[in-house]
């Protein structure tokens, strides 16, 4: 038997999508839910062969039941529901390992198809955002950058504000060569030789502002 869950905190949202699923061809059976925490509870019980996820909903919103319910589920197959293309919202839910995204104003054919293609084992995700999450898994695979002091990101703000050793050493309350010291410990966590590298490097970062 197969069966859909959808879960909304609108009632009204509920049950209107759930009239459209189950119309779906080979779907046996429709139910709702109101809350992301109840469907972690109901899950472990009923086991849905798909889950139609709202990304906004109060208390545990739909990007963090997903990620909890892919964890230890990862057979779970999850569509997430979002009223407007809010890009990282849907990235996040991606990689968390939502099986991809639906817009709420998408049309009765558009969503019996996405249902139908969702049980049969596709992804709706579009090509463009599997590019984008990609590059980002890329990205999460380089060499990352040792965490700064308190200190030493104090040193890189004045830095950034065009400071000199000195400047910074009185404004800290620091000698001239303890600033350098801590220079030489940043640049080395940064892989900089130098202020003019560590400073962009810490705009890129978001390290500074």
């Amino acid at each position: 038997m197969t069966t859909v869950l959808i879960c909304d905190d609108h009632r009204l949202v509920r049950e209107g999508l759930r009239q459209f699923v189950a119309g779906v061809p080979g779907v046996d059976r429709v139910e709702t839910a109101a809350s992301g925490e109840e469907v972690l509870a109901r899950y472990p019980l009923e086991h849905p062969d798909l889950v139609l996820m709202d990304v906004r909903m109060p208390g545990l919103g739909g990007l963090e039941v997903t990620r909890r319910l892919v964890l230890a589920y990862p057979g779970a197959k999850v569509i997430m529901l979002t009223a407007a293309d809010d890009r990282e919202q849907v990235a996040a839910a991606v990689s968390h390992g939502a099986r991809g995204y639906l817009s709420k104003d998408v049309s009765h054919e558009e969503l019996c198809a996405a249902v139908a293609h969702a049980l049969g084992g596709a992804d709706l995700v579009e090509p463009s955002l599997r590019r984008a999450l990609s590059s980002r898994e890329a990205l999460r695979g380089a060499p990352t950058v040792t965490a700064l002091t308190q200190r030493e990101l104090q040193v890189l703000t004045g830095m950034s504000q065009g400071k000199s050793n000195g400047q910074i050493g009185r404004e800290l309350y620091l000698s001239e060569d303890t600033i350098k010291t801590h220079a030489r410990r940043l640049f080395r966590k940064l892989g900089v030789n130098d202020r003019a590298q560590a400073v962009a490097l810490g705009f890129r970062r978001g390290l500074v502002t």
